[in-house]
């Protein structure tokens, strides 16, 4: 059995707890447990109305859950580069899944989009809301564009107890699917079984009831590893074959040492293009470390027993005799 060295807070952290340590006992104990979450349900709530009532610039139709909501009037992969910002990418079966909310206006799906992002987003960090997303880029740009890295850390999280969330990220992204070498190396059979059968059982349904898409998808993948490609946009310019190596030894180390944590980090370097928006998958590493504290995704996990610890409840007084 390895024996996990304890943890130690990053500098950041322990320089909040001096802070907020001088505060009155009350405001600390609020300022810890709210704060940070009630400011980013403000500010998720008055994007969802900007995007419900069609503000500009929040319902522009650059944005990645335009094309997402697009993919109802038809897709298109044929033209499409694989690296062109507002191109629909993804497997026919996630478009084919989005169908039913691709009927309703525009508007309504932006917001409906929107609040989901932030109640996932919430479920993964809890009080930590608002202070990653005023200081971290990556997960402000991930709320404008609406794209679903933040569905994919949660897919990350969920998939340690639930292999067939890995479908997701396999039918979408594609190169996540990284993170099923843990169970790989953890010789975790019946979870790897899991995750790929679900997947193939899901592409298989949907490339019966559009198998000329598929075609075209399978073509864009080709063309997204052997043709030269123009990448435009903000991205880190760290070429995938350079990072891959790193991505499979944490991943590696991490399986073998129990580091969940470590699987988010290997998606992101395993990710094609480091765009800014794209480290928002770190979020997942949040609930999987016990530093930040309890968040909903934490709490899920201790109870499903798959990370060190307990979930602490309040004792229960006991009933006074009459």
């Amino acid at each position: 059995m390895t024996r996990l060295r304890p943890l130690t807070r990053p500098a950041a952290l322990r320089t909040l707890d001096r802070l907020l340590a001088r505060l009155p006992e009350p405001v600390e104990a609020r300022v810890r447990d709210r704060l940070g979450l009630d400011l980013f349900v403000v500010v998720a709530v008055v994007v969802v109305a900007l995007r419900l009532f069609n503000r500009t610039p929040w319902t522009p139709v650059v944005l990645d859950m335009h094309t997402y909501w697009a993919t109802g009037a038809g897709i298109s992969y044929a033209q499409s580069n694989p690296y062109e910002i507002g191109a629909y990418l993804y497997a026919p079966a996630f478009a084919q899944l989005l169908y039913p909310l691709t009927t309703i206006p525009w508007p309504w799906f932006a917001a409906l989009w929107t609040a989901a992002i932030a109640a996932v987003y919430i479920w993964l960090v809890g009080r930590w809301a608002f202070p990653i997303l005023l200081l971290t880029g990556a997960v402000a740009l991930e709320l404008y564009l609406g794209q679903i890295d933040v569905f994919i850390a949660a897919a990350v999280v969920i998939g340690f107890r639930y292999p067939v969330a890995w479908a997701f990220p396999l039918l979408t992204k594609v190169a996540p699917g990284i993170g099923l070498l843990w169970f790989l190396f953890r010789r975790e059979w019946r979870n790897l079984a899991i995750a790929v059968t679900a997947t193939v059982a899901i592409a298989g349904v949907s490339a019966w009831l559009a198998p000329g898409l598929w075609h075209q998808w399978y073509d864009l993948l080709r063309r997204s590893i052997m043709d030269k490609q123009v990448v435009e946009g903000a991205y880190l310019g760290i070429p995938v074959w350079a990072r891959l190596p790193f991505a499979v030894a944490i991943i590696f180390w991490g399986a073998r040492t129990s580091r969940h944590w470590t699987v988010p980090i290997a998606v992101l370097l395993a990710m094609p293009i480091l765009w800014i928006n794209v480290f928002t998958l770190l979020i997942a590493a949040v609930p999987l470390r016990e530093e930040f504290g309890l968040t909903p995704a934490r709490a899920w996990l201790l109870r499903e027993r798959l990370l060190p610890g307990t979930v602490k409840t309040k004792p229960v007084a006991a009933p006074q005799a009459g």
